[in-house]
């Protein structure tokens, strides 16, 4: 029998590591060090900051900020005016003591659209607070390193809505907003002619100022887009409570598109939209973008050649892609040609299927890569059981099709 408690004998072996497991849960001797009582408190202040918000109630709100924050709050509630929100929530994950009457509190913030998000979309935030006559105030808040800003932080939002769209935008001119919730509106009817699974059919749609600006909104260095009009961007692995999708528009590059080009976009773009609950990791991107592609592209009067002009010229140059494009293809290298070859391969393998098995087969076949338990032989099993074909043969026929519509 092995004595319990601190001073037992040495045990050894296996048991050894069970008692360092235990003591590590529930300590030796030591007591627990206890939370501190400021992120009670701190989380109490922000959850009344939050109400405020959601009840349009500045004074409450402001009540909050300490007299050097004021200024900075107000321009965020202000902010937010035309922004329609069914919920806004901060949770303290952790309060660090940086000073005499001074904690910074690592925080995630989350917000819901109404009409759109069924759960609360979160992003790391850190908020700066002071103490005085005993009581915390928010002294300044800012993203966490590496994680998104939100369009209000970017500037005043405008809000759009259209018959199945809201777009919110900043630095925006309020008739271009109108005429991509018109664009938004027109491809909900496109992607459901070919799309039966049950989706929201909304699509919600920021458009920041600048393309630096769209890059704080993916977190990322807003260059790597340059040329990109648009990107959608969603969870994978599908949740009851997971947020809508967000189309978020380059100004830059959708600025200089045509009437076509918009349209074109802002379906392919809904298309994400509507099958991101059957988009998982085992779906390649050229697949995912094919499809999108394929979608944008239908019934409309351009053909291949015309459609995918990088694509056409490897082809008549005797160097058609001998595979699939890999997921790195889709890559914002800055190679434009490249990348445009990768969106218009996927975009005529697509093709190939739509025309060879049919419209219905093709979502079938979408729906069964995304449904694999992985992304290997993910393909290769819906080539199998929805088209009948192996990956072999699948490759041979496309790009045989290839020659026969670009050649």
């Amino acid at each position: 029998m092995v004595e319990q408690g601190c001073g037992a004998r040495r045990p050894g072996g296996a048991l050894l590591a069970l008692l360092l497991a235990l003591a590590a849960l529930v300590g030796c001797g030591t007591a627990a060090r206890p939370a501190d009582p400021a992120l009670r408190e701190v989380q109490a202040l922000l959850d009344r900051h939050a109400e405020a918000l959601l009840d349009r109630d500045e004074t409450a709100w402001l009540a909050a900020a300490a007299p050097s924050y004021t200024a900075a709050a107000r321009t965020e509630f202000r902010r937010l005016a035309g922004v329609p929100l069914a919920g806004w929530e901060y949770r303290v994950t952790g309060v660090d003591r940086t000073g005499e009457g001074r904690i910074t509190a690592r925080v995630e913030r989350g917000h819901r659209i109404a009409g759109y998000d069924r759960g609360v979309l979160g992003a790391d935030r850190v908020v700066e607070l002071a103490e005085r006559d005993g009581r915390w105030y928010v002294t300044g808040e800012r993203a966490a390193e590496g994680a998104p800003v939100r369009l209000w932080d970017q500037g005043e939002v405008t809000a759009v809505r259209g018959a199945r769209s809201l777009v919110l935008g900043v630095g925006q001119d309020r008739d271009r907003l109108a005429e991509i919730a018109r664009l938004a509106d027109r491809a909900v009817p496109a992607v459901d002619a070919v799309w039966s699974p049950e989706w929201a059919r909304r699509v919600l749609v920021l458009v920041p100022a600048s393309l630096d600006d769209m890059g704080g909104l993916l977190a990322q260095d807003g260059s790597q887009y340059r040329g990109i009009a648009a990107v959608t961007t969603g969870e994978t692995e599908r949740r009851a409570t997971s947020p809508a999708d967000r189309v978020i528009v380059n100004p830059e590059a959708y600025g200089v598109l045509g009437d076509f080009g918009r349209g074109l976009i802002l379906t392919h773009e809904t298309v994400h939209v509507a099958t991101r609950a059957h988009t998982s990791p085992s779906t390649p991107v050229w697949l995912s973008e094919g499809f999108a592609d394929w979608v944008a592209y239908r019934g409309g009067d351009r053909t291949p050649a015309q459609a995918a002009p990088e694509l056409r010229r490897a082809v008549e140059a005797g160097d058609p892609p001998a595979a699939l494009p890999e997921d790195a293809d889709f890559a914002f290298s800055g190679d434009s040609g490249a990348l445009a070859r990768a969106y218009e391969t996927g975009w005529l393998a697509c093709a190939m299927i739509a025309d060879r098995w049919g419209e219905e087969r093709l979502a079938a076949f979408y729906r069964e890569v995304g449904a694999h338990p992985g992304r290997d032989g993910a393909v290769e099993s819906a080539l199998r059981k929805v088209l009948d074909t192996s990956a072999e043969e699948f490759t041979a026929d496309w790009r045989t099709y290839l020659r026969e519509e670009l050649g």
